[in-house]
Protein backbone atom coordinates (compact mmCIF):
# COMPACT_ATOMS: atom_id res chain seq x y z
CA UNK A 1 0.00 0.00 0.00
CA UNK A 2 2.40 2.80 1.02
CA UNK A 3 4.90 1.71 -2.69
CA UNK A 4 1.39 2.30 -4.44
CA UNK A 5 1.38 6.06 -3.15
CA UNK A 6 4.60 6.47 -5.30
CA UNK A 7 3.81 9.49 -6.99
CA UNK A 8 5.31 11.60 -10.15
CA UNK A 9 5.79 9.55 -11.64
CA UNK A 10 3.81 6.84 -10.42
CA UNK A 11 5.62 3.15 -9.73
CA UNK A 12 4.55 1.33 -12.42
CA UNK A 13 5.60 3.94 -14.38
CA UNK A 14 8.67 4.88 -13.00
CA UNK A 15 9.72 1.44 -13.17
CA UNK A 16 8.79 0.71 -16.50
CA UNK A 17 10.80 3.34 -17.47
CA UNK A 18 13.60 2.10 -15.65
CA UNK A 19 13.40 -1.42 -17.58
CA UNK A 20 12.43 -3.05 -14.31
CA UNK A 21 9.48 -5.44 -14.35
CA UNK A 22 7.93 -7.47 -11.84
CA UNK A 23 8.24 -11.11 -12.45
CA UNK A 24 6.21 -11.36 -9.26
CA UNK A 25 4.31 -9.73 -6.47
CA UNK A 26 1.07 -10.85 -4.76
CA UNK A 27 -1.25 -8.22 -4.94
CA UNK A 28 0.20 -6.43 -7.70
CA UNK A 29 0.54 -9.19 -10.68
CA UNK A 30 -2.16 -11.46 -12.36
CA UNK A 31 -0.53 -14.52 -12.08
CA UNK A 32 -2.11 -16.96 -9.14
CA UNK A 33 -2.06 -21.01 -8.30
CA UNK A 34 0.21 -22.74 -10.55
CA UNK A 35 1.16 -20.00 -12.38
CA UNK A 36 3.49 -18.53 -9.62
CA UNK A 37 4.08 -21.76 -8.73
CA UNK A 38 5.42 -23.08 -12.57
CA UNK A 39 7.55 -19.37 -12.16
CA UNK A 40 8.76 -20.08 -8.79
CA UNK A 41 10.36 -23.21 -10.00
CA UNK A 42 11.41 -22.09 -12.78
CA UNK A 43 13.40 -19.30 -10.91
CA UNK A 44 14.46 -21.80 -8.03
CA UNK A 45 16.04 -24.56 -10.99
CA UNK A 46 18.11 -21.51 -12.85
CA UNK A 47 15.47 -21.48 -15.77
CA UNK A 48 14.29 -17.86 -15.08
CA UNK A 49 16.92 -15.20 -13.78
CA UNK A 50 15.90 -13.09 -10.65
CA UNK A 51 17.70 -9.72 -10.35
CA UNK A 52 16.17 -8.48 -7.34
CA UNK A 53 14.55 -10.42 -4.77
CA UNK A 54 12.01 -8.07 -2.54
CA UNK A 55 10.85 -9.12 0.56
CA UNK A 56 7.50 -7.75 2.69
CA UNK A 57 6.90 -9.23 5.97
CA UNK A 58 8.74 -11.03 8.60
CA UNK A 59 10.05 -14.18 8.44
CA UNK A 60 8.20 -16.46 10.82
CA UNK A 61 10.56 -19.53 11.89
CA UNK A 62 8.31 -21.00 14.43
CA UNK A 63 7.24 -23.70 15.45
CA UNK A 64 10.78 -25.47 16.12
CA UNK A 65 12.43 -24.06 13.39
CA UNK A 66 10.57 -25.18 10.55
CA UNK A 67 8.69 -22.16 9.18
CA UNK A 68 5.35 -23.55 9.01
CA UNK A 69 3.77 -20.97 10.68
CA UNK A 70 3.62 -19.10 7.49
CA UNK A 71 3.18 -21.22 4.23
CA UNK A 72 3.26 -19.77 0.56
CA UNK A 73 0.10 -20.23 -0.42
CA UNK A 74 -0.86 -23.05 -2.82
CA UNK A 75 3.07 -24.60 -2.80
CA UNK A 76 3.01 -26.27 0.51
CA UNK A 77 6.26 -24.84 1.48
CA UNK A 78 7.10 -22.22 4.28
CA UNK A 79 8.17 -17.94 3.25
CA UNK A 80 11.48 -19.54 6.14
CA UNK A 81 12.42 -22.26 2.66
CA UNK A 82 11.52 -20.04 -0.07
CA UNK A 83 13.34 -17.35 1.09
CA UNK A 84 16.07 -19.50 2.24
CA UNK A 85 16.26 -21.44 -1.63
CA UNK A 86 15.65 -18.34 -3.74
CA UNK A 87 18.22 -15.53 -1.80
CA UNK A 88 21.18 -17.25 -3.20
CA UNK A 89 19.85 -17.22 -6.86
CA UNK A 90 19.38 -13.94 -7.22
CA UNK A 91 21.45 -10.72 -7.70
CA UNK A 92 20.48 -8.70 -5.09
CA UNK A 93 18.34 -9.19 -1.77
CA UNK A 94 15.98 -6.29 -0.54
CA UNK A 95 14.02 -6.57 2.56
CA UNK A 96 11.64 -3.89 2.34
CA UNK A 97 10.01 -2.42 5.68
CA UNK A 98 11.17 -2.82 9.44
CA UNK A 99 9.32 -6.17 9.45
CA UNK A 100 11.22 -7.53 6.83
CA UNK A 101 14.72 -6.15 7.68
CA UNK A 102 14.42 -6.38 11.46
CA UNK A 103 11.55 -8.32 12.55
CA UNK A 104 9.18 -5.50 13.84
CA UNK A 105 5.68 -5.81 14.86
CA UNK A 106 5.18 -9.71 14.84
CA UNK A 107 8.04 -9.57 17.32
CA UNK A 108 6.58 -7.92 19.89
CA UNK A 109 4.64 -9.55 22.81
CA UNK A 110 6.92 -12.27 23.43
CA UNK A 111 7.24 -13.04 19.36
CA UNK A 112 4.72 -15.63 19.51
CA UNK A 113 5.50 -16.78 15.72
CA UNK A 114 9.52 -16.65 16.43
CA UNK A 115 9.41 -14.27 13.90
CA UNK A 116 12.98 -12.81 12.37
CA UNK A 117 14.14 -10.22 9.40
CA UNK A 118 15.23 -11.81 6.12
CA UNK A 119 18.74 -11.09 7.68
CA UNK A 120 18.78 -9.35 11.21
CA UNK A 121 17.00 -10.80 14.46
CA UNK A 122 16.61 -7.42 15.88
CA UNK A 123 19.33 -5.49 15.79
CA UNK A 124 21.94 -8.74 16.07
CA UNK A 125 22.88 -9.74 12.74
CA UNK A 126 21.69 -13.26 11.59
CA UNK A 127 18.28 -13.30 10.62
CA UNK A 128 16.05 -15.87 8.14
CA UNK A 129 19.49 -16.04 6.34
CA UNK A 130 22.68 -16.42 7.90
CA UNK A 131 24.88 -12.84 8.93
CA UNK A 132 27.63 -13.63 6.29
CA UNK A 133 24.98 -14.34 3.49
CA UNK A 134 26.15 -12.04 0.71
CA UNK A 135 24.25 -12.13 -3.04
CA UNK A 136 25.37 -13.18 -6.17
CA UNK A 137 26.18 -8.86 -6.88
CA UNK A 138 28.50 -9.18 -3.54
CA UNK A 139 25.82 -7.45 -1.06
CA UNK A 140 24.61 -8.04 2.16
CA UNK A 141 20.64 -8.11 2.88
CA UNK A 142 19.67 -3.89 1.55
CA UNK A 143 17.36 -3.06 4.54
CA UNK A 144 14.69 -0.33 3.22
CA UNK A 145 13.40 0.05 6.85
CA UNK A 146 10.96 2.07 7.81
CA UNK A 147 6.96 0.98 9.30
CA UNK A 148 5.76 1.93 7.11
CA UNK A 149 8.80 2.09 4.20
CA UNK A 150 8.39 5.84 2.07
CA UNK A 151 7.74 4.20 -1.15
CA UNK A 152 10.71 6.57 -2.59
CA UNK A 153 13.08 4.75 -0.88
CA UNK A 154 11.97 1.24 -2.31
CA UNK A 155 11.74 3.13 -5.64
CA UNK A 156 15.53 5.00 -5.39
CA UNK A 157 16.95 1.88 -3.98
CA UNK A 158 15.59 -0.24 -7.42
CA UNK A 159 16.59 2.45 -9.31
CA UNK A 160 20.25 2.64 -7.67
CA UNK A 161 20.76 -1.26 -8.11
CA UNK A 162 19.40 -1.54 -12.01
CA UNK A 163 21.92 1.65 -13.07
CA UNK A 164 24.33 -0.65 -10.81
CA UNK A 165 25.01 2.58 -8.82
CA UNK A 166 24.79 0.90 -5.13
CA UNK A 167 27.48 -0.81 -3.16
CA UNK A 168 28.44 -1.86 0.11
CA UNK A 169 29.74 1.88 1.06
CA UNK A 170 26.65 2.93 0.14
CA UNK A 171 24.83 1.07 2.96
CA UNK A 172 25.18 2.15 6.82
CA UNK A 173 25.76 -0.12 9.71
CA UNK A 174 22.40 -1.62 9.79
CA UNK A 175 22.87 -2.37 6.14
CA UNK A 176 20.16 0.71 5.47
CA UNK A 177 21.02 2.83 2.34
CA UNK A 178 22.65 5.84 3.19
CA UNK A 179 20.61 8.14 0.78
CA UNK A 180 17.89 8.27 3.28
CA UNK A 181 19.63 6.98 6.49
CA UNK A 182 22.26 9.82 6.72
CA UNK A 183 19.20 12.00 7.87
CA UNK A 184 17.72 12.42 10.46
CA UNK A 185 13.64 12.49 10.98
CA UNK A 186 14.73 16.16 12.71
CA UNK A 187 16.03 17.85 10.07
CA UNK A 188 13.92 20.36 8.27
CA UNK A 189 10.77 18.95 10.98
CA UNK A 190 7.89 21.88 11.14
CA UNK A 191 8.36 22.18 14.96
CA UNK A 192 12.32 22.92 14.98
CA UNK A 193 11.86 26.56 15.94
CA UNK A 194 10.43 25.46 19.38
CA UNK A 195 12.89 22.59 19.70
CA UNK A 196 15.55 25.03 19.54
CA UNK A 197 13.93 26.87 22.59
CA UNK A 198 12.80 23.89 24.48
CA UNK A 199 9.06 25.17 24.16
CA UNK A 200 7.22 22.11 24.72
CA UNK A 201 4.05 20.70 23.44
CA UNK A 202 1.92 18.47 26.55
CA UNK A 203 -0.49 17.07 24.57
CA UNK A 204 -0.91 15.79 21.19
CA UNK A 205 -2.61 18.33 18.71
CA UNK A 206 -0.16 20.94 20.21
CA UNK A 207 1.95 22.87 17.82
CA UNK A 208 5.42 22.46 20.55
CA UNK A 209 8.18 20.09 20.21
CA UNK A 210 6.75 16.49 21.15
CA UNK A 211 10.64 15.58 22.36
CA UNK A 212 10.26 16.76 26.31
CA UNK A 213 7.10 15.31 26.99
CA UNK A 214 5.28 13.43 24.00
CA UNK A 215 7.80 10.86 23.53
CA UNK A 216 9.76 12.13 19.86
CA UNK A 217 12.57 10.95 19.04
CA UNK A 218 13.31 12.15 15.75
CA UNK A 219 16.76 13.78 17.11
CA UNK A 220 17.73 10.12 17.08
CA UNK A 221 15.72 8.58 14.25
CA UNK A 222 17.34 8.15 10.69
CA UNK A 223 15.05 8.91 7.80
CA UNK A 224 14.30 11.70 5.42
CA UNK A 225 10.89 11.79 6.21
CA UNK A 226 10.53 15.64 6.44
CA UNK A 227 12.80 16.76 3.53
CA UNK A 228 10.89 13.89 1.39
CA UNK A 229 7.62 13.92 2.79
CA UNK A 230 4.87 11.32 2.57
CA UNK A 231 1.96 11.75 -0.02
CA UNK A 232 2.82 15.21 -1.21
CA UNK A 233 4.36 16.87 1.90
CA UNK A 234 3.11 15.04 5.07
CA UNK A 235 4.98 13.27 7.54
CA UNK A 236 4.34 11.78 11.82
CA UNK A 237 5.42 15.34 12.71
CA UNK A 238 3.90 17.44 10.23
CA UNK A 239 0.95 15.77 11.07
CA UNK A 240 1.61 16.45 14.84
CA UNK A 241 2.25 12.86 16.39
CA UNK A 242 5.83 12.20 17.99
CA UNK A 243 8.44 9.66 15.65
CA UNK A 244 8.92 6.75 17.21
CA UNK A 245 11.86 5.42 14.89
CA UNK A 246 10.15 3.24 13.16
CA UNK A 247 13.31 2.75 10.90
CA UNK A 248 15.19 0.84 13.74
CA UNK A 249 15.37 -2.62 14.94
CA UNK A 250 13.05 -3.06 18.15
CA UNK A 251 11.55 -0.09 17.43
CA UNK A 252 7.71 -2.14 18.27
CA UNK A 253 8.91 -2.51 21.65
CA UNK A 254 10.50 0.85 23.83
CA UNK A 255 8.81 -0.67 26.92
CA UNK A 256 6.88 3.26 27.57
CA UNK A 257 3.94 3.96 25.63
CA UNK A 258 4.76 5.69 22.31
CA UNK A 259 3.52 9.33 23.39
CA UNK A 260 5.43 9.17 26.67
CA UNK A 261 8.92 10.60 27.18
CA UNK A 262 10.80 7.95 29.79
CA UNK A 263 12.43 10.84 32.09
CA UNK A 264 14.89 10.51 35.02
CA UNK A 265 14.83 12.81 37.74
CA UNK A 266 12.90 15.25 35.21
CA UNK A 267 15.39 14.84 32.28
CA UNK A 268 14.28 12.78 29.06
CA UNK A 269 16.53 9.93 28.54
CA UNK A 270 16.67 9.90 25.29
CA UNK A 271 18.58 13.21 23.93
CA UNK A 272 19.96 13.54 20.68
CA UNK A 273 22.46 10.74 19.67
CA UNK A 274 25.40 12.94 19.14
CA UNK A 275 24.97 15.40 21.95
CA UNK A 276 26.61 14.69 25.80
CA UNK A 277 24.03 15.00 28.47
CA UNK A 278 25.73 17.86 29.87
CA UNK A 279 26.02 20.35 26.86
CA UNK A 280 22.08 19.29 26.20
CA UNK A 281 21.40 20.38 29.73
CA UNK A 282 23.38 23.40 29.42
CA UNK A 283 21.66 24.84 26.41
CA UNK A 284 18.57 23.64 27.10
CA UNK A 285 18.26 26.11 30.53
CA UNK A 286 19.57 29.18 28.11
CA UNK A 287 16.89 28.24 25.39
CA UNK A 288 13.88 27.92 27.85
CA UNK A 289 15.37 31.24 29.56
CA UNK A 290 15.32 33.10 25.94
CA UNK A 291 12.32 31.89 24.62
CA UNK A 292 9.88 34.22 23.15
CA UNK A 293 6.55 34.85 24.44
CA UNK A 294 5.26 34.09 20.70
CA UNK A 295 6.75 30.84 20.42
CA UNK A 296 6.08 29.91 24.37
CA UNK A 297 2.45 30.46 23.84
CA UNK A 298 2.27 28.97 20.56
CA UNK A 299 3.56 25.72 21.78
CA UNK A 300 0.78 24.95 24.12
CA UNK A 301 -1.78 25.43 21.51
CA UNK A 302 -3.27 23.65 18.94
CA UNK A 303 -2.94 26.92 15.86
CA UNK A 304 -0.74 29.93 15.73
CA UNK A 305 -1.90 32.14 18.51
CA UNK A 306 0.40 34.57 18.68
CA UNK A 307 1.59 35.59 15.05
CA UNK A 308 5.33 36.95 14.40
CA UNK A 309 5.61 40.80 14.11
CA UNK A 310 6.75 42.22 11.03
CA UNK A 311 9.96 43.84 11.92
CA UNK A 312 9.76 47.52 12.21
CA UNK A 313 10.87 49.66 9.09
CA UNK A 314 13.52 52.71 9.16
CA UNK A 315 12.45 56.23 8.75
Amino acid sequence: MSLLCAESPNVFDLLDGAGITFLWHPALSEQTGGEVRRLLEAVESGAVELDVLCVEGAIATGPKGTGRFHILSGTGRSMLDWVKSLAPKAQHVVAVGTCATYGGIPTAGGNPSSAVGVQYDGHHPGGALSADFRSVGGLPVINVAGCPTHPDWVTETLLLLASNSLSAEDLDSLARPKFYADHLVHHACPKNEFYEYKASATKLSELGCMMENLGCVGTQAVGDCNIRGWNGDGSCTRAGYPCINCTAPEFEEPRHPFTETPKFAGIPIGLPSDMPKAWFMALASLSKAATPDRIARNAVSDRIEVPPKPKAGKA
